[in-house]
């Protein structure tokens, strides 16, 4: 194996933001693959919440509870808000049923594709796989499936233990847990999801079929391993502060909203999910030029001697 140089994953993620930004083609791909699919989910998923608040409307089962919301009082408001839940919780859970397989199978089919083109455009020489980059990407969402999962099973325990218990409702607690448990299973995530980031390298890279690179992907050795761990939780923190920055943006001009108008205001925060969401893919690429460079550097002339 070639002797690996003492260069950090931030050092070495550093220089791919330069080259990335100077290929905008590959920032526009990501983004293109990825709102092929969220355009289509989202107007799917408002149509689908606006036909169930029509239906629970004509049969008369929130009467004023949306518009009688006591925003004044935040612990009243958390109840009021809770019984809602409880009326909507039937209707969107049959939905999600069928509402989530399909997403699910629709983004791995999208991501797969798109990954592919991506990997292919950062490097030329690799495969076009398109069934086998599917089946990880299906991979990936049934962990992210699971994760999420947890995290809602969560949070609903502290709904019911800190709001809905039929004592005063605790709202500090429930966003202390709410804040905790939110970033731990974020933390998580980029602690756990890394196998599946390096697999798709490992299949195009050294012409493994897609569940040999899964295997492969947890004997790495400790130095690659570590690498991988570091730019996962880099990247979980980059997208953290993306988040903390796009929040800002749209909080600013608050204070100024009455000389700005409504329509200014819902221009900014169209602005500032843009930029998330551009800067969020961006920061993607970034990542898969990452992990292409950092094979080349552990397992590259490895895999070329053999």
């Amino acid at each position: 194996m070639k002797a690996t140089a003492p260069l950090r994953g931030t050092q070495s993620l550093v220089g791919q933001m330069g080259w990335v930004f100077e290929r905008p083609s590959l920032t526009a791909l990501e983004v293109g693959w990825r709102w092929l699919f969220g355009i289509p989910f989202l107007a799917v998923c408002w149509m689908q919440g606006t036909a169930i608040l029509q239906e629970v409307s004509k049969q008369g089962l929130l009467g004023p509870n949306l518009t009688s919301i006591d925003a004044q009082n935040p612990w009243v408001a958390s109840i009021q808000i809770s019984r809602i839940a409880a009326i909507l919780q039937p209707y969107f859970l049959a939905t999600m049923h069928w509402l989530l397989p399909v997403a699910g199978l629709a983004w791995a089919v999208t991501s797969g594709l798109g990954r592919g083109l991506v990997l292919r455009r950062i490097d030329p020489r690799l495969r076009f796989l398109p069934f086998e980059m599917i089946g990880l990407q299906a991979a990936w969402m049934a962990l992210f499936g699971v994760l999420c999962w947890g995290w809602l099973r969560s949070i609903a325990w502290v709904a019911a233990t800190h709001i809905t218990s039929g004592g005063e409702p605790d709202l500090v607690g429930f966003s202390m847990w709410l804040i905790f448990l939110s970033l731990g299973f974020f933390t998580l995530w980029a602690l756990v999801s890394w196998p599946l980031s390096i697999a798709p390298v490992l299949m195009l890279l050294e012409g493994r079929a897609a569940f040999s690179s899964l295997g492969e992907s947890v004997r790495l050795g400790k130095i690659f391993t570590a690498k991988l761990v570091e730019i996962n939780l880099v990247m979980g923190i980059v997208n953290l502060a993306l988040i903390v920055l796009a929040m800002v943006l749209s909080a600013a001009p608050l204070p100024f909203s009455d000389q700005l108008g409504t329509d200014a205001m819902h221009g900014v925060w169209a602005v500032a999910t843009l930029f998330y969401l551009i800067a969020s893919d961006y920061f993607q690429v970034v990542r898969l030029k990452g992990l292409l460079e950092f094979w080349k550097m552990f397992r590259g002339e490895q895999t070329t001697e053999s």
